[in-house]
């Protein structure tokens, strides 16, 4: 892959650097600049724009392009590639005049890395998301470093878990009985059986992929308060990605049972707990994974459709009945979202604006169907 100078640049890219140059990062996301970008370029599209307002801080970002046509930035794979593949493809469509029997909506929203609580969980329930009908949704998905592109049609869910253990408290040179550190190591080492059960059980069969099991990690202790004195009270936060298939109220029950077996004052509480899991059919009776793929096939691209092993916007979206795919046209290209040098090529990015101008169409053509109504 070679990049050309500055003087020969596409547009499309350079407009993906500027909006790459706006800090989204949290904790202190720049939305304010990032909305200012979506206005203005709405605006020269002749596109109409709806701003849904939170409260957000401001800092830039610099988008550094290197010999090779390497772009490196936050959010240059995760997502502001997506953001821009969207807005291009919608030039290029409008340009060239189309029209389509649906409408195409493209909404940008906040605070999907922390969850988004104060974005999609709250706009798919507002009546400007009403008033839009979505039939159909496309999402965030991931690099994928060969020569396939990876789909993604359902989610794990987010379970984040916190044990607390009390027991009896006292002098650390004592051999004190039923202590806080001795019941939540129990229940610490069952959950990591059950992750070890489920890491064999994903090394051992090839057809499965990450998002077809249940991971779980171990991701905060706290408690005590000096070096020789017995904490009443510890804990241990967990989190849990739970399949699709996985059947919640059992392995609720499960967590209880651990808690319960390591002893008396053992409990847990749920920081998070998603339990409306969704899956979006990849069959030809779903017409529109039949459009999205047939377009793949036309464009003899490789589809790898898989569970999505973290969480997106998605889930929000498909809770409210809204059939959805997460898909980032990025193939032969390593996964570097959250990484040090998340980086992209310009010709992937600009690859993916040829698919996105191909999919859309696609999409925006599918027949009325009985849930439109």
């Amino acid at each position: 892959m070679t990049s050309k100078g500055p003087e020969e640049e596409h547009p499309s890219v350079t407009l993906f650097r500027q909006y790459l140059r706006i800090r989204t990062v949290q904790p202190k996301p720049d939305y304010g600049a990032a909305v200012a970008f979506f206005e203005e370029t709405a605006r020269q599209l002749g596109l109409g724009c709806q701003k849904v307002e939170e409260h957000w801080s401001h800092d830039p970002f610099e988008a550094f392009k290197d010999s090779e046509g390497y772009i490196y930035a936050r959010g240059a794979q995760d997502m502001k590639c997506v953001s821009i593949q969207y807005l291009e493809a919608v030039r290029r469509l409008k340009v060239e005049g189309h029209r389509f029997p649906r409408t195409i909506h493209m909404t940008f929203v906040p605070d999907e890395e922390v969850g988004g609580h104060q974005g999609m969980e709250l706009f798919v329930q507002r009546p400007e998301f009403h008033a839009l009908r979505a039939g159909f949704a496309l999402d965030e998905g991931i690099a994928n470093p060969t020569d396939a592109f990876t789909v993604f049609y359902s989610e794990r869910s987010p379970w984040w878990v916190r044990v607390t253990s009390t027991g009896r408290p006292g002098h650390a040179s004592r051999f004190m009985e039923d202590t806080a550190a001795e019941k939540l190591h129990k229940v610490v080492n069952s959950i990591l059986a059950f992750r070890e059960k489920e890491w064999q059980r994903l090394q051992s069969n090839p057809h499965l992929k990450e998002g077809s099991v249940t991971s779980v990690n171990l991701t905060k202790l706290e408690g005590g308060v000096a070096y020789n004195v017995i904490p009443a009270t510890m804990s241990a936060s967990f989190d849990f990605r739970v399949a699709p298939d996985v059947d919640f109220k059992a392995f609720e029950e499960q967590l209880q049972s651990w808690c319960q077996a390591a002893g008396e004052g053992v409990t847990l509480e749920f920081a998070q707990k998603w339990m409306h899991p969704q899956v979006t059919p990849t069959d030809d009776s779903n017409p529109w994974w039949a459009a999205f793929s047939r377009v793949c096939k036309d464009m003899n691209l490789t589809l790898e459709p898989e569970i999505m092993p973290a969480a997106t916007d998605n889930r929000y979206i498909r809770a409210v009945g809204v059939p959805a795919l997460g898909f980032s046209p990025m193939n032969r290209t390593p996964v570097l979202l959250h990484d040090h040098d998340e980086r992209l090529h310009e010709a992937v990015f600009l690859r993916g604006v040829d698919i996105y101008t191909r999919l859309l169409p696609a999409l925006a053509s599918v027949p009325a169907l009985p849930s439109d109504s």
